[in-house]
Formats: structure tokens, sequence, C-alpha cells
């Protein structure tokens, strides 16, 4: 989840020393354009809340977000549709001693009774679907009234997505029009396909289901920067201070994620 599949990880998989260096890599690059108080991500979430709270999270993948749902829920469940994923976040729940289950499913029609739970989480995962706004209305189904969600989808920034896309485009030598910018962002997505949302298409897309309480749109740092990953890149991101980046990425849009706090309606 740091979007670096290149560096490998000096550890057995599955082991604790695995689960650690995978969190220390994605939760310093969290740290750059999201700084928290006390817990990653209380940026977006009020983990004391969710003592009295069953928590659903869409999307578990190696249980970095499930870790910390687990240890601040009543209950945690965790879906994905990969067999990796739940022997990844089961392994790590085991490890650290925590109770949850974790459940292979579809995110699209959900195994779980009506008003099942007070929090869904789900990042950068929805966006993957054939049909983003079928997993919005079991997100409503099995959420209980007044229950809540926070949700990261792919913004369609100016930056990340179109200056990107015609710079993917152009390197394949063809003319960055919308078609090749659109095509080349799929290729280089990190699943069989990717939807991008602006914020109004977002809320058109929740309407009827979930009122918006917020959308903020971050970035990661290394993604203001157009060059291949290396030494190079690495001196250039450091001469950028990290306030300037989070600025760069959130008040001027040019970060690729759209997060939003939603409330069943």
């Amino acid at each position: 989840m740091r979007y670096d599949w290149n560096a490998p990880v000096p550890h057995p998989e599955f082991s604790r020393e695995f689960y650690i260096e995978i969190d220390r890599r994605f939760f310093s690059a969290v740290s750059l354009y999201a700084p928290w108080k006390h817990v990653p991500f209380d940026f977006l979430v009020d983990f004391d809340s969710l003592k009295t709270s069953d928590v659903l999270e869409i999307g578990c993948g190696n249980g970095s977000h499930g870790q910390l749902l687990a240890t601040h829920a009543r209950s945690y469940t965790g879906i994905d549709l990969t067999d990796y994923a739940i022997k990844s976040t089961s392994a790590r729940l085991a490890i650290w001693g925590l109770d949850g289950q974790v459940l292979k499913m579809d995110a699209e029609k959900l195994q779980f009774p009506d008003s099942s739970f007070d929090f869904v989480w789900s990042w950068g995962v929805i966006h993957h679907s054939a049909n983003t706004q079928g997993i919005l209305k079991e997100m409503n189904r099995v959420l209980r009234p007044g229950g809540h969600a926070v949700v990261m989808v792919y913004y369609r920034s100016y930056w990340s997505y179109y200056a990107m896309g015609a710079l993917l485009a152009v390197k394949a030598g063809r003319l960055p029009t919308l078609r090749a910018i659109h095509k080349y962002k799929q290729l280089g997505t990190d699943g069989a396909l990717a939807r991008f949302y602006k914020p109004q298409e977002w809320k058109q897309l929740v309407s009827g289901l979930f009122n918006v309480n917020s959308i903020r749109i971050y970035g990661q740092k290394e993604a203001l920067v157009f060059l291949p990953g290396g030494r190079f890149k690495d001196l250039v991101l450091g001469m950028i201070p990290n306030p300037v980046s989070r600025f760069l990425g959130s008040r001027c849009r040019m970060g690729s994620f759209l997060v939003a706090r939603i409330t069943k309606r």
C-alpha cells in the first residue's frame, strides 16, 4: 500500500518482522502527506469511539489497517476477494493476539444481515470494482442507522491523472488524447481497472444512500515528482519540505486520493 512493489522485504513472509517492515514503509509514506497525533490515520478515525463499534473493513490486504481497527474496535471483520489477503491478515491478527474474523467475500454481495456494523472502512479498494455503486448500496444495507464510513477512492487530479497520463502516452509514442490518457492510467493502476472521481461525481454516486460529511484530497509525496524511483528521485524529493508537499497534494489538489467521510441516510 506504499505503491512501491520493487523493494523486497528482507524477512520471512507472514512473520512478525515482515508485518513490522511493511507497516514501517506504509506508515512512513502516510506520515508525509497526513501526519497523525497518536495512531496512524487518527486524522480520519476517532479510534476511541470504536470501542463500542462493530467494524467492517472492505479490502483488508496485508492487514495494516486491520490491526489498527481490531486493536480499538469492539469487533473487527475484514473481507477481501483474494486468498492471499485472507491468509495474511489472519496471520497478522494471530501474531498480535487480536480478535477478529477475516473472510473471503465479494463486496458487491456482502453476506451479512442488515444493520450488522457501526463503521465501515475501505482504503483504495472499491474504485477497482465494476459496480462501485453496488458496493455502496451493500455498505448502506449492512450499516446500522446513523452508521458511518470512511472511503478512499482515486481522485481525477489534473496532475496525477491528466498530466501523468499524458506523459505516459507520449512515452508510449501516442498523442496525449483523453482516450490515450485513460488507457495508460488504466495500464498503470494496481488492479484490473480503476475509476477516478471528482468530488461532485462522488457526491452524485452516493446520493440517496449517504450524506457526505467531508471530502479531502491527499497525495503521496513521491507522486508529485514524475521520475522513476532511485537515488536521483530521492534527492529531488528530499529538497521539497514536507509542509510544501502537503500543501501541493491537498490544498492545490495535486494528490490522487479522494477521502470521504459519509453517514448512512
